[in-house]
């Protein structure tokens, strides 16, 4: 089933179709050879009002209006404009202002695509101009422009957050537990901050190493803009995002809201500022909506396409094989997660993480979390791991994202070369984490103890 779907997604066919296409006709093959109960289809309509109904999952559109109202209102222009003159005199000080613009746009949109755009637009011009290396000034807009998927709120953590609460749920089950514990969306968000932070220090001190070692690669800031700086300008650009972050992020800590909650505070938050940058109109707020409204229409499609291929999935007894599996590997719960991160990674090169989130986690999830592995700290080497779907040739979207803006004499091949030093950072980060559990689970338990 995996591999016919991956030859149909190099078709070209719509992600969503592909999936739930590719289980029905397996469904009718297993029905034809009595290998499959057509009786297990009986719980589609379950599965379909259960994910509707999902309040969690309410959290998507609103996260997605936030960050396209964000981009609509020039918050992510302002940012850019003030930190770039104010690190710009620094050895490599505009790599280090895209890097720290990139962590708080993350923390106040999350939203990928919005981010490497905008900084391809406004960003990837002047540093070709001030001498950047195409190589080194696109690699970093696309690393930085995917911290979005681990720097909370992020979509890729809410998604993540749902799906491994039924996969806890259910491997406790399996386990004869009756008293549930349960991880939440909101303790993803706090388990991944100290882990997001650390790979956005990675990414200032690699920046700062090549401009140091290499200076012709990231040579200072010369000539340009020559106007004074104004703190004032400064402040315009930084205090509104940081206010975003505090409200979203700072409810959430607090306990006083959940993540729905959060993002619901966090759209009306962008709205404020949109009207306080004087770029709300009827014009931009009918725009913001079409776009959140295909966004979500497509999260949504994608994940009733992928509830079908694992229900298909484990009426095939594909569950019971991988657990089978699982248990015969050896280094027992070691060799099984590095084997499950391994297959993530290499998914990465074809799948988007929407589909790597809802197609393989539900798979896989139960499994490794039955076997002892705590789910807050799965759920964010997971989230760490999907983040490099965005930047592997040849299919990752931040890649494609900056295609589709940079400047002409920018080759696709430089791009691909830019983002390779990145992939090791964030391959160096999940082996930090794998290596000290504690980064993710420590400040959940402290919050929430």
């Amino acid at each position: 089933m995996f591999v016919v779907v991956c030859l149909v997604l190099l078709t070209g066919y719509p992600v969503a179709f592909a999936l739930g296409g590719t289980s029905l006709l397996f469904a009718l093959g297993g029905m034809l050879t009595g290998t499959f109960n057509p009786a297990d289809l009986t719980f589609v309509p379950n599965r379909l009002f259960g994910i509707i109904e999902n309040t969690t999952l309410m959290a998507v559109p609103l996260f997605v209006f936030m960050g396209v109202m964000l981009e609509k209102s020039r918050v992510a222009e302002n940012l850019l404009t003030s930190m770039g003159r104010l690190f710009g005199p620094l050895p490599g000080g505009m790599g280090l202002a895209i890097i720290l613009v990139g962590a708080l746009l993350a923390a106040s949109t999350g939203i990928v695509g919005a981010t490497v755009v905008t900084m391809g637009l406004l960003s990837l011009p002047s540093m070709l101009r001030q001498g950047y290396q195409p190589q080194l000034a696109t690699g970093l807009i696309c690393a930085t422009g995917t911290l979005g998927q681990i720097i909370p709120p992020s979509i890729a953590l809410v998604l993540l957050g749902d799906v491994l609460s039924n996969a806890y749920q259910e491997a406790q089950l399996k386990q004869g537990l009756w008293s549930l514990d349960t991880v939440s969306v909101g303790d993803l968000f706090v388990g991944a901050l100290i882990p997001g932070l650390i790979l956005v220090g990675l990414y200032l001190l690699y920046v700062l190493a090549i401009s140091l070692w290499k200076p012709h690669l990231a040579p200072t800031m010369g000539g340009g803009d020559d106007t004074p700086l104004s703190w004032a300008h400064v402040l315009r650009g930084l205090v509104p995002p940081l206010l975003l972050i505090l409200a979203v992020l700072g409810s959430i800590l607090a306990g006083k809201a959940t993540p729905t909650e959060a993002a619901g505070v966090g759209a009306f938050g962008a709205l404020l500022l949109a009207a306080f940058n004087r770029r709300l109109s009827v014009g931009i707020v009918g725009e913001v909506v079409r776009s959140t409204s295909r966004v979500t229409a497509m999260v949504f499609m994608i994940l009733i396409g992928a509830s079908l291929f694992s229900l298909v999935f484990r009426g095939f007894g594909g569950e019971e094989a991988v657990h089978g599996l699982f248990e015969a590997m050896p280094g027992g719960v070691i060799g099984a997660t590095l084997m499950v991160m391994l297959l993530i990674f290499l998914l990465g090169f074809i799948l988007d993480f929407i589909e790597i989130t809802f197609v393989v986690v539900p798979i896989v999830g139960p499994v490794l979390l039955a076997m002892g592995l705590d789910p807050v700290w799965l759920g964010v080497m997971l989230a760490l791991n999907l983040q490099t779907s965005f930047l592997t040739p040849p299919f990752g979207f931040a890649l494609f994202y900056l295609r589709g803006v940079a400047p002409a004499e920018v080759e696709t091949a430089q791009i691909y070369q830019g983002v390779v030093p990145f992939i090791v950072i964030q391959l160096l980060m999940l082996a930090i984490l794998a290596l000290f559990p504690a980064l993710a689970t420590w400040l959940p338990d402290l919050l929430y103890s």
